[in-house]
């Protein structure tokens, strides 16, 4: 092993889909913690609507399930790593309205939660689920098919 191989850790390289697999099971976990409650209970979907409603949301009464299920959705693709970018980017927006309507008056500490998501969703939206996911496996199984029809095509 080289010397620069030991100071950037190069070899840990080929762990990158492991290490996105295990991030995308803990904020999908996550996700549909916080948000399963509100899925489940009308009674908690209504405080969440009456929440919305203190901060001057428009149609609070459509807000409210909206953000609910999409944290709640986001967070089942995001464990199963299926349609991961699309997740990442709702992720990433749900957590910036968060922040901008809800959590700026508190500053960088009550800001931060959060922030960790839209940067998460970000980073998904980005880099997609990696290896383990399903989004791998439609991926693969689209490059095959197309393989096969340009294959016959050219016989």
């Amino acid at each position: 092993m080289a010397i620069r191989d030991l100071l950037l850790l190069t070899p840990l390289a080929r762990f990158g889909d492991l290490g996105l697999l295990l991030l995308r099971l803990v904020t999908g976990a996550f996700l549909v913690y916080q948000s399963h409650d509100n899925v489940l209970s009308a009674e908690r979907m209504a405080e969440f609507e009456a929440f919305l409603t203190q901060f001057n949301f428009v149609a609070p009464q459509i807000m409210a399930p909206l953000a609910v299920w999409a944290q709640f959705l986001c967070g089942i693709a995001f464990i199963l790593g299926l349609l991961t970018r699309w997740a990442g980017l709702i992720t990433t927006f749900v957590f910036a309205v968060a922040v901008w309507t809800v959590h700026w008056p508190e500053g960088f500490p009550g800001w931060w939660p959060a922030l960790i998501l839209i940067f998460l969703g970000i980073l998904f939206a980005t880099m997609g689920a990696g290896r383990y996911a399903l989004d791998h496996w439609l991926e693969r199984k689209g490059r095959n098919d197309r393989d096969q029809v340009e294959a016959a095509a050219a016989r």
